[in-house]
């Protein structure tokens, strides 16, 4: 091996040390710079719009863009979570005092279907013990939520902390937007065509990612908690929350929250807001996603659903609750790089 070869090979070694070495100083603060990043490309538009308004002063159309995410979508954001806590809190004390019994429902559908109890038996099922199966296990759920509550709690300073990092950096991202882009372009070694793809894929499937599953889970949440506050339904904020998170489920999603919700108001007696509950679940929040997810999201950025409900879940056990962005944008870049890969080999 020639010197110059050795040269070379030496310093790839250091790149390579040096930038997983600083991977591991930035590892701690992923999460502010992954959703400043991801916001980052939502708003560009308005970033440029502004731009354009403001005579190509960047600073100025940044500072305004940040105000207008700050108090438009990262303040309400913030008084939900407050609601989500509160209601979760009071949630668990209800459930732990008795007053809520997950297993009534449970009861009254034996009650109503005593064929169904039969039938299950002869395959040796035993249904009269689901009721208290089910209490036990609400029990420890609830005992589980109002441990994230109290944890939530525990690190308001760090989410404080991550928040306003998380302002700071998206600040830079919309200023500087362009020339970050070509840095890296002209420091990656892929080839400058092939990044300049890869990045304009990233960014149009992490936008059709939002809309596409972020969007239309807040959606359905938010007609979901209005539908259970006009029906007196205890937890309206948290539920919808709640669905939010379901709506990643194809067809069924939304319906296992307001499913066993008009359970209990028939259980209750309630049976005109029980119906009034099935019918706009079944026909508004049920449809929604049938309506809405053509129209955000392009044939090109369309992923099957399974893969969607598979790489959320597996977004949320590795990165926590930023996996429910992650997950997916991730799988569409796998997706998209194979199929870059597949046109450049095509013979």
């Amino acid at each position: 091996m020639n010197s110059a070869a050795t040269e070379k090979a030496f310093f790839l070694g250091l790149v390579l040390v040096v930038t997983g070495v600083f991977a591991m100083l930035l590892a701690g603060f992923f999460q502010p710079i992954f959703w400043a990043t991801i916001v980052g490309i939502m708003f560009l538009p308005v970033q440029r719009l502004l731009e354009r308004r403001l005579k190509g002063r960047a600073s100025l159309a940044a500072v305004l863009t940040v105000t207008l995410i700050f108090f438009t979508v990262l303040v309400p954001l913030l008084l939900i979570a407050s609601a989500v806590v509160t209601e979760a809190t009071g949630l668990y004390a209800r459930i732990q005092s008795g007053e809520i019994d997950p297993g009534a429902a449970l009861r009254w559908l034996q009650e109503m279907t005593p064929w169904a109890t039969e039938w299950a038996e002869r395959f040796g099922v035993d249904v009269r013990e689901l009721p208290q199966k089910v209490s036990a296990f609400a029990v420890q759920a609830s005992q589980f939520i109002g441990s994230l509550a109290l944890t939530a709690g525990q690190n308001v300073a760090n989410f404080m902390l991550m928040f306003f990092l998380m302002l700071y950096l998206l600040f830079f991202i919309l200023r500087d937007a362009d020339a970050m882009l070509e840095h890296m372009i002209r420091a990656l070694p892929f080839g400058d065509e092939r990044e300049r793809a890869l990045f304009a894929k990233f960014a149009e499937v992490s936008r059709a990612t939002i809309k596409g599953t972020l969007i239309i889970g807040i959606v359905q949440g938010t007609m979901g908690g209005i539908l259970f506050a006009a029906l007196g339904v205890n937890g309206a904020v948290f539920w919808g929350v709640v669905m939010v998170f379901m709506s990643i489920l194809p067809l069924i999603g939304a319906s296992l929250v307001w499913m066993p919700a008009a359970i209990f108001l028939i259980v209750s007696g309630a049976y005109l807001k029980a119906m009034i509950m099935v019918v706009i679940g079944s026909v508004v929040i049920g449809l929604t996603d049938n309506l809405l997810r053509p129209m955000l999201i392009g044939r090109d950025t369309k992923m099957p659903d399974y893969l969607i409900l598979l790489s959320t879940l597996g977004g949320l056990s590795l990165f926590g609750i930023s996996g429910f962005v992650i997950g997916p944008i991730i799988a569409a870049l796998f997706l998209s790089v194979w199929a870059m890969f597949a046109d450049e080999h095509a013979t």
